[in-house]
């Protein structure tokens, strides 16, 4: 039985030390190496460190900080736009909820999971180059854009469509690459969203009254052409493909009770995950706050975020990942309850960052129960499954926001008691989910 070492884990000329390496589980067959002797069983491991592995880690934050969640959050500045201006004759609230819908319907409801199940398979390079040529023209065509059915298909479904192909393997390919390192790693990936969150609003609303909206779109697109250049270089898979079984979505699954508790967990967190930094600017106007500050509110939302992934992925490498996004849920759950009750700048921009702050430690710190609710071989299919739940779940949170807003006259306190109920309910399936995998509600998992 031979082992093999990815020579990139390591490289005495360059001086870099040797990283702890993890043995994968599983065997391989002893021709995804040739100097083995055909049919001599391999144990694959994972590096769990290294100037490669980390390289892979840079791929993926490129990914969210350009076209999964970094663009997503910024929708609010597409949305204040069309509406005033270039879609000022439709229903607004129909408008925002009607795209959004279709960005994360195409997003993350088939692309993902086929992406994942291309992954399985050891197909990666060539769909991400094509996934990534489409992201820059569909951004260059959103600039033309003039009707409401030319954005429907521009930023809705192509956008949304390629995005979600580009997301798929960023998730999904760390477990390939590490082991005990896992949180720390999707920590740092998480942290492209943010920053993206952060940079993208801001460069969007500067940019449109100077330059207008058309040469803004293009702008953005020569950024992401720019970016998207990291991924396609770095991202690659380790273990070798294996065939499983199950088809694109497997069903079966569900019927072990870990997988059903998580799946529900996964579906109520996003339920109301996004409820509160969605409608925080125009509560902040609201309650009298200036537009000028309000609008600030959602990047320190994204600062907040950023540290709470940074130091979530350490601490779920080093208790374990429910062990610390089950109580930071439940205490989210409270600050969506205090949200609609603050009237000051100060109250607006702590609880901002506050919320930011523990939202940032279940999105860096949700998929890793996943990746331990299996094996590496299928971890792709694995997490667009997951994915598919969460999408399925962001569609029905917007259509919920939208009713309880109507039926309350503009109300956010609704809205609040909603998302923080989610909350609650999420971390409740979290505990659940530990005790039927582990068997005790305390301990490591």
């Amino acid at each position: 039985m031979h082992t093999i070492e990815p020579k990139s884990a390591y490289s005495s000329k360059a001086g870099i030390k040797k990283a702890n390496v993890q043995v994968h589980e599983e065997e391989v067959p002893a021709d995804a190496n040739e100097n083995f002797t055909s049919g001599t069983p391999v144990i694959v491991v994972a590096p769990d460190g290294g100037l490669r592995a980390w390289l892979v880690v840079l791929g993926h934050l490129s990914v969210c900080l350009c076209e999964s969640f970094g663009y997503i959050h910024s929708w609010s500045i597409f949305q204040a736009y069309y509406e005033q201006v270039l879609l000022k004759d439709h229903a607004p609230y129909k408008m925002c909820v009607r795209i959004s819908a279709w960005i994360g319907t195409t997003q993350s409801l088939l692309p993902v999971i086929f992406a994942g199940w291309l992954l399985d398979k050891g197909i990666v390079k060539i769909p991400f180059l094509i996934s990534s040529t489409l992201i820059v023209i569909s951004t260059v065509l959103i600039g033309q854009c003039t009707k409401y059915w030319h954005f429907m298909l521009c930023q809705g479904i192509l956008l949304g469509f390629s995005c979600g192909m580009v997301l798929g393997p960023a998730l999904s390919l760390v477990p390939h690459w590490f082991k005990r390192k896992r949180g720390r790693a999707t920590g740092f990936i998480a942290i492209g969203a943010s920053i993206g969150g952060t940079v993208f609003p801001i460069t969007v609303k500067q940019l449109i009254p100077k330059v207008g909206f058309p040469w803004t779109m293009r702008i953005l697109a020569l950024i992401f052409l720019c970016i998207l250049v990291v991924p396609n270089l770095t991202l690659a898979t380790l273990f070798p493909p294996k065939e499983h079984s199950g088809g694109l979505f497997n069903f079966a699954a569900f019927k072990r009770p870990s997988f059903a508790a998580y799946g529900l967990t996964t579906f109520f967190a996003f339920l109301g995950i996004y409820t509160m930094i969605t409608y925080l600017n125009a509560s902040a106007v609201a309650a009298g706050i200036s537009p000028n500050i309000s609008f600030y509110l959602v990047g320190i939302a994204s600062a907040g975020s950023v540290s709470g992934r940074v130091i979530g992925g350490y601490i779920n490498d080093r208790f374990g990942a429910l062990n610390f996004i089950a109580p930071t849920t439940f205490f989210s759950a409270f600050v969506c309850f205090a949200w609609p009750y603050v009237r000051s700048e100060v109250g607006f921009i702590v609880i901002a960052f506050v919320h930011g702050f523990l939202n940032g430690t279940y999105v860096a710190g949700f998929v890793s129960p996943i990746y331990m609710l299996g094996d590496t071989s299928d971890v792709g299919r694995r997490v667009g499954m997951f994915l598919l739940i969460a999408a399925v779940s962001s569609i029905c949170g917007p259509q919920i926001n939208d009713a309880i807003i109507h039926k309350t006259n503009g109300g956010f306190e609704g809205l609040g008691f909603y998302s923080g109920g989610t909350m609650i309910i999420a971390s409740a399936l979290m505990i659940l989910t530990k005790w039927i995998v582990i068997g005790k509600v305390w301990g490591r998992y």
